[in-house]
């Protein structure tokens, strides 16, 4: 059994994108397990992980496909709060979407995934949302 780490944004089609990858990983839906987290930088209503639309899809696929998942929520620095919850589960694998950016954006912006693959010690797999 491998523990898979999943950062999910409020993007639909990143959230999907990340969770087909995960089921399309060799190896049974019963050899998988993810978690799913979502970090808000910005909750004022005070909503829940699972009230967002992207974590409730990917769930739903996930139940669909038989991948037993969590849901982890937190607040923070998004990159952060994947790279230290992957190392104190001592997860197999994060798995994130890219999403194109102009290299001036990057810079001015920062990236998530950039920052996961550049800080994490755990191998990262990047998704790109399709359609």
């Amino acid at each position: 059994m491998y523990h898979v780490v999943v950062g999910i944004d409020d993007d639909e089609d990143h959230a999907l994108a990340c969770v087909r990858a995960v089921a399309n990983l060799p190896g049974e839906a019963s050899e998988k397990e993810v978690t799913l987290i979502h970090s808000f930088t910005n909750n004022p209503s005070g909503a829940s992980a699972t009230q967002i639309h992207s974590v409730r899809k990917a769930g739903e696929f996930l139940e669909e496909h038989g991948i037993e998942f969590d849901v982890n929520e937190s607040s923070g620095d998004p990159a952060e709060v994947i790279i230290e919850f992957a190392d104190e589960e001592d997860a197999d694998l994060i798995v994130t979407a890219g999403r194109k950016r102009s290299p001036a954006g990057k810079a001015l912006f920062g990236s998530v995934t950039q920052t996961v693959i550049l800080n994490s010690d755990r191998p990262v797999m990047v998704t790109g949302a399709t359609k």
